[in-house]
C-alpha cells in the first residue's frame, strides 16, 4: 500500500498564522502537525509516501522531512496549486500509486487510541474496495456521516445532513484499492466547484465494497482547523504525554519499534535535536531499546 498525505490549502480559518506558514507545519504541542498523519501511515506499515502541498509550502516540508530515509521511509513531494478537493490527490498521485492500493491521510487530523496500530495493519491489507474510519460525534450535521450494517458494510453516506441517519462521522483517513485513481479521474465537480471525497466513497458503496470501521469509545479523533480546536488538540497531547511519559506521534520512536531503523540511528536522530525535550526523549527511547531488548514492547508506539 502506498500513502498520501494531503497538506495543501490556505488554512484561512487560522489566519493570520497561516499567512506565513503551512497549517500542517504549525506545532501541536511539541511537534509539527504533519507528524501525526505521518505516524498513522507508518503504523499501517506504509513506507512509500507522497506529500502533496502548495508550491509555496513544499520546500518547508522537504526541509523538515527530506527523502524520509532517516526514518526508513521513502517520501516524495507533489504540488497542488489550487485546493480542488480531496479526490484530486489521487490524480496528482497517480504515478506514485501505480498499481497499488493507497491510504490517504489528511494533514490536519490527529488520531490516538489503544491498539490503533493493530487496526491499521489489519485494514491496510485490503485488496478490494475501500475502508473508511468512523467516529461518534455529538453533532453529526457538521460532518460527512456514514451508516453501516452489523458487518460494517456501508449503507449510506451523506455530507453534512440535516437529518443524519447515524452519529458516525467519516474521519480524515481513507484506504482504497487501485480503482480509486480512475474513479477520481471521472468525477464531476460539485456545486461548490470541487471534487468531493463523499462521491468517491459513494461509488464504492454502490458496488457493495465500502466498509466503515468504528473507532469506538475511548478513542480520540481531532482536527485542527480552527484556533480553538488547535489549542484543544495541543492540550490533549500535552496532558497524555505528561501523565504517561510517552510521546504521541513520535515518528522516530515509531520507526524504531516498527524495525524501520535501528537503535543507533534513532539515537543519532535524537542527538541532532538533543537540546529539546523531544530530542532527549528520542535518545532515551533508543538507549532503553538497546539495553533491554528482551523487554521490547510487542506493539509499536500508539499515535
Amino acid at each position: 500500500m502506498k500513502g498520501i498525505i494531503l497538506a495543501g490549502g490556505s488554512g484561512t480559518r487560522l489566519h493570520p498564522v497561516t499567512l506565513g506558514v503551512s497549517k500542517q507545519l504549525i506545532p501541536v504541542h511539541d511537534k509539527p502537525m504533519i507528524y501525526y498523519p505521518l505516524s498513522v501511515l507508518m503504523l499501517a506499515d506504509v513506507r512509500d509516501i507522497l506529500i502533496i502541498s502548495t508550491p509555496h509550502d513544499l520546500p518547508q516540508f522537504q526541509r523538515l522531512l527530506g527523502d524520509g530515509g532517516h526514518l526508513g521511509l521513502r517520501i516524495d513531494y507533489a504540488e497542488q496549486a489550487h485546493p480542488n478537493g480531496l479526490p484530486e490527490a489521487f490524480t496528482i498521485g497517480a504515478d506514485h500509486i501505480g498499481d497499488d492500493s493507497v491510504a490517504l491521510a489528511l494533514g490536519d487530523n490527529i488520531f490516538h487510541g489503544n491498539s490503533f496500530s493493530n487496526v491499521l495493519e489489519k485494514e491496510a491489507r485490503l485488496t478490494e474496495g475501500c475502508v473508511l474510519f468512523g467516529f461518534q460525534v455529538k453533532d453529526p450535521t457538521r460532518y460527512g456521516v456514514g451508516e453501516a450494517d452489523s458487518d460494517g458494510r456501508l449503507l449510506s453516506i451523506e455530507e453534512k445532513p440535516a437529518n443524519p441517519r447515524s452519529n458516525r462521522a467519516i474521519t480524515g483517513l481513507y484506504f482504497y484499492d487501485n480503482d480509486v485513481v480512475d474513479i477520481a479521474k471521472n468525477l464531476r465537480p460539485s456545486d461548490r466547484g470541487e471534487l468531493e471525497i463523499t462521491d468517491v466513497n459513494r461509488v464504492y458503496m454502490e458496488r457493495g465494497t465500502a466498509r466503515l470501521v468504528d473507532l469506538g469509545r475511548g478513542f480520540a479523533w481531532l482536527d485542527t482547523g480552527t484556533h480553538e480546536s488547535l489549542m484543544q488538540a495541543g492540550q490533549y497531547v500535552q496532558v497524555l504525554e505528561e501523565r504517561q511519559g510517552v510521546r504521541i506521534a513520535c515518528v522516530e520512536e515509531v520507526a524504531l519499534r516498527k524495525g524501520y531503523i535501528d537503535a543507533d540511528s534513532c539515537h543519532r536522530l535524537g542527538a541532532a535535536i538533543g537540546k529539546s525535550d523531544y530530542g532527549q526523549y528520542v535518545m532515551n527511547i533508543a538507549e532503553e531499546f538497546q539495553q533491554q531488548p528482551q523487554n521490547r514492547p510487542n506493539q509499536p508506539a500508539q499515535v
